[in-house]
């Protein structure tokens, strides 16, 4: 069988271009003939050692294009893109191929959708985000910095600014949907679709009423160390981009109500206002993944204060994999793979005196190490290894392969 995948990028720039990348590569070394098609580059070197064959348009994103005015016309639909994936395809057999979609909404645009309704393939549809269903892909509203609780491209949805960077951009966003909407055709490929979450699929499943929803873990890459037995609990630590709806104030306000320090590793627009606000704060920028690594691994616990539906934050899985319990948001899908008062807690999303009431709870050393104990032997029990992800990804494929359905005109 021959795996197309299709993403933004053809390097690691996030969790979604990891998922993509890994699972190329797994499956090029099962002995699979895998073509990764992107838009942006440069490529990942391990891609090519793998043996992945690709195609890249070496086109910009939103972040590297010289000139933003010819960037929209791509960013709205990318002609290109959409000639070079028909071209692709049209050579492809039917019975042995299947194209998997990752990421578009950074630079392949929706235009994608008429190159895979056109060609008759197999298509499966991997959710990291909600670009499907929300304009901002996200159902998440800046301006107020909580989920956005109205009906995509409603009329409340369209009259509200929900953009970071102002109603003009909100206007864009509504325009390239209703072109993904009723141009591309790309929603009607999403026929099979993998979540990562029950949480996300929850979100989703109103849009999407012909899809046939499949649960997937991401991989994680990381070694089981052992338990961190009687090793002293150390600080209470974020991991992420310093952002509105990742919850790095709530942290802080939560931290400063608890009489802890809190520590940042990562970086964002949040960063020089949070310092200025928490000078109490330690803020590590972004590290190498073994440092970060290590870090958690002497955690007392990661605080992931998110207040969007995340679909499965890997950070999360880390974390319990390396000994660390772990408080959770309870809006976002990371909550499932912690076991309140178990390995972790639950606390209220967007309150900071919740979070401080578990932060303080797990200031009782012996409590911390209990909890450590626990979240290693729970995540261990039952790894998120890629060997797995490959194995249920296969199994969504056959799934695929075998329904009829895929067959449009």
């Amino acid at each position: 069988m021959r795996i197309i995948i299709l993403n933004d990028h053809a390097h690691i720039n996030g969790g979604a271009a990891r998922v993509a990348i890994d699972s190329a590569k797994g499956f090029a070394r099962r002995g699979r003939r895998v073509t990764f098609f992107a838009a942006v580059g440069p490529v990942e070197p391990s891609l090519i050692e793998a043996g992945v064959e690709g195609v890249l348009l070496d086109q910009p994103d939103v972040l590297t294009a010289a000139s933003l005015a010819r960037f929209g016309a791509q960013w709205l639909w990318n002609r290109a893109a959409a000639s070079r994936l028909a071209a692709l395809l049209s050579g492809c057999d039917p019975r042995g191929t299947i194209v998997h979609v990752h990421g578009w909404a950074k630079a392949l645009s929706p235009s994608i959708g008429m190159a895979l309704r056109q060609a008759p393939l197999p298509v499966v549809q991997t959710l990291h985000d909600y670009s499907l269903a929300c304009p901002n892909g996200g159902f998440y509203d800046h301006g107020a910095a909580r989920n956005c609780g109205r009906a995509a491209m409603s009329t409340g949805c369209v009259l509200h600014n929900c953009d970071s960077r102002g109603y003009h951009r909100k206007l864009m966003r509504v325009g390239r949907h209703a072109l993904m909407r009723h141009a591309s055709g790309l929603p009607q490929t999403a026929r099979h679709v993998i979540v990562l979450s029950r949480l996300q699929e929850d979100a989703i499943a109103p849009y999407l009423p012909r899809a046939v929803f499949h649960r997937v873990n991401n991989p994680i890459d990381v070694t089981d160390a052992g338990p961190r037995g009687a090793a002293a609990p150390g600080d209470f630590l974020f991991v992420g981009r310093l952002s509105a709806e990742k919850g790095a104030r709530y942290f802080a306000q939560a931290a400063r109500l608890a009489g802890v320090a809190p520590v940042f590793i990562g970086d964002g627009p949040e960063r020089e206002a949070l310092a200025r606000d928490f000078p109490e704060a330690r803020f590590l920028g972004w590290l190498p993944p073994e440092a970060v690594r290590a870090h958690m691994r002497g955690a007392r616990a990661l605080v992931f204060p998110s207040v969007w539906y995340e679909g499965q934050p890997l950070t999360i899985y880390e974390s319990l994999a390396l000994g660390a319990p772990v408080i959770v948001s309870d809006i976002c899908a990371g909550r499932e793979a912690v076991k309140d008062g178990e390995t972790g807690f639950w606390f209220e999303s967007g309150d900071a005196a919740s979070l401080a009431e578990k932060m303080n709870a797990l200031k009782d050393d012996a409590r911390a190490r209990r909890m450590s104990d626990a979240a290693h032997a729970a995540y261990w029990a039952n790894p998120l290894t890629l060997d797995r992800h490959l194995d249920a990804v296969a199994s969504v494929y056959e799934a695929v392969r075998a329904d009829v359905t895929w067959a449009r005109a």
